[in-house]
């Protein structure tokens, strides 16, 4: 009898923005590009305290800003001005989310199942999505008969 090898399949420990879009976002290389975002405007309802609970992380050794939409961390590869950090993972965070490029975001328009912003309240006139969802149905199978 032959033993057939068994080993266990690459294990992903933590996923990052830019492993699920498949590049980086310019905004993480440059602060310049996030620098001119206005926290209080890009609130909705001036109620920032949400925007508040965003840290500065660290992920894999890297400062990064934790997108709960995509339940992922954006890295940040510039260097970030002492005392500023907080402030500018929340401004890079918003920059992500503003731009649709959260993967959360881009799947609400297929799985949404109720009308909200597509981009969230952070963007005025975003796009309505979640107005006509129907559940997925995987092609050729049928429910089984009794």
């Amino acid at each position: 009898m032959s033993e057939m090898a068994y080993s266990e399949p690459e294990k992903i420990q933590s996923i990052d923005a830019e492993f699920l879009a498949g590049h980086r976002f310019p905004y993480q290389e440059d602060i310049s590009l996030v620098e001119s975002v206005d926290l209080d405007a890009s609130t909705p309802g001036g109620d920032i305290n949400w925007l508040e609970d965003i840290e500065l992380l660290q992920e894999d050794g890297t400062p990064a800003v934790f997108d709960r939409y995509s339940n992922s961390f954006i890295k940040i590869y510039f260097p970030i001005p002492e005392g500023r950090e907080n402030e500018i993972a929340r401004k890079v965070l918003m920059t992500h989310l503003q731009t649709g490029n959260s993967y959360g975001t881009q799947l609400k328009e297929k799985h949404c199942k109720f009308p909200q912003p597509e981009l969230g309240p952070w963007v005025a006139n975003s796009k309505t999505v979640g107005t006509d969802w129907k559940p997925p149905v995987l092609e050729g199978w049928e429910p089984p008969t009794h």
